[in-house]
């Protein structure tokens, strides 16, 4: 690959755990990667940082203060990038005419506008913000349809199923012989906890990993068995599987990254070190490989592999996902504005830590399904699920 036609990529949420990552996998492939665009939140510092290395033509974050604070750092640096700010400007920068491919790595429900304009301008979309897929999933996977947009998965559990699955996989499980798929999670810091003390642990205590370097909102998801409830509806969206047929395996070693169960008896898995690097390599090179810097599997020090199935009445988060993957509609929309509603809550200490999954079932109880015929009605399901869920955070306190 030459200079001249490489790769031009924009990291969505770049000062991000995925978005720290990309730009590392990135530097050890000159010739092949240019990164295009870096966005941020408000981590100006951070961001600063990633310019200098990588010297993007833009870097963008979320308001004016922000962007003047950043373009003193830049110009300071003697750097060119320019400064942009706002919605609008993340929506710029991923659906621009000079990129080839966009890492949609913002957590949350702020990522799914960005990402679906790189979607809808025909990218090369390597797809980390579950929650794109969460919120509007009928809505994001048409316009991935007519647009001709590539969809990469970059969670770990997701690319390993892409990996496990046939090439030509085109959404029918049936016609190329799927019986099922097995999404493996790690059952993260409270698997073996007991349950009278969950009503007592600490945002710290949740964001403690036991395998995962990861943010601290995705780390408390981890801990609910949220974060593998908008797994499974991410799988349901990405690979065409109804609910029924996407089993849930808990799997202490993080060695295993999910499996893909066939019809004739065979079960193939993909495994590696819990390590980022691995999926987004493989989705920046795919149909290629490249080196990531990811240590070789040792399985000698690996030595075994675990597996049982989840607790509901420890996770019950991952209950409440199934629930609203099955009722469709605007549900998994309501489910995901709750539950970042929630663990904020819990974040700042204004919520015990079982009550997430309480505050989430309130919410589902209390809002009514509805249709998503556009993104206006994702928001504003999005929207009235949240001020719902401030309303029973705040009567807690």
């Amino acid at each position: 690959m030459t200079t001249a036609t490489r790769q031009r990529l924009t990291v969505l949420g770049a000062t991000g755990s995925i978005g720290v990552s990309t730009p590392d996998v990135v530097a050890r492939h000159p010739e092949r990667f240019e990164v295009f665009a870096l966005t941020a939140h408000t981590r100006v510092a951070e961001l600063a940082a990633q310019c200098r290395v990588h010297r993007p033509r833009f870097a963008v974050v979320a308001d004016v203060a922000a962007a003047a604070n950043l373009r003193e750092e830049l110009r300071a640096a003697g750097l060119a990038s320019e400064v942009l700010a706002g919605e609008a400007a993340l929506a710029e920068v991923a659906a621009h005419a000079e990129v080839d491919s966009v890492m949609a790595a913002i957590v949350g429900a702020a990522g799914l506008k960005p990402t679906l304009a790189a979607v809808r301008a025909g990218k090369r979309v390597l797809l980390a913000n579950k929650e794109a897929l969460v919120m509007a999933g009928p809505l994001f996977m048409a316009e991935v349809k007519r647009a001709g947009a590539t969809l990469l998965p970059i969670d770990s559990e997701h690319n390993a199923i892409f990996q496990s699955l046939p090439a030509d996989y085109a959404g029918s499980l049936d016609a190329r012989g799927v019986r099922r798929i097995l999404l493996t999670a790690s059952g993260g810091p409270f698997r073996n906890t007991p349950l009278e003390q969950l009503a007592r642990v600490t945002p710290e205590q949740a964001c403690a990993h036991p395998n995962w370097v990861m943010g601290r909102k995705i780390s408390v998801d981890s801990a609910s068995m949220m974060n593998k409830g908008l797994e499974v509806i991410e799988a349901h969206w990405l690979f065409n599987a109804p609910a029924e047929r996407i089993q849930v395996v808990i799997h202490p070693q993080s060695v295993i990254h999910s499996l893909v169960e066939y019809v004739d008896g065979s079960v193939l898995a993909q495994l590696g070190n819990p390590d980022m690097r691995t999926p987004i390599a493989h989705a920046l090179a795919y149909p290629e490989r490249i080196e990531a810097g990811v240590a070789a599997l040792d399985l000698f020090q690996v030595g075994q592999l675990n597996f049982e199935p989840p607790d509901e009445q420890r996770f019950p988060c991952l209950k409440l996902a199934y629930q609203a993957l099955r009722a469709e509609g605007s549900t998994p929309t309501l489910l995901n504005a709750a539950n970042e509603v929630a663990v904020a809550a819990f974040l700042a200490g204004r919520l015990p830590f079982l009550r997430i999954a309480d505050t989430i079932a309130a919410v589902l109880d209390r809002i009514p399904v509805a249709g998503l015929p556009d993104l206006d009605a994702v928001m504003q399901a999005d929207a009235g699920a949240r001020r719902l869920a401030e309303e029973i955070v705040a009567a807690v306190g």
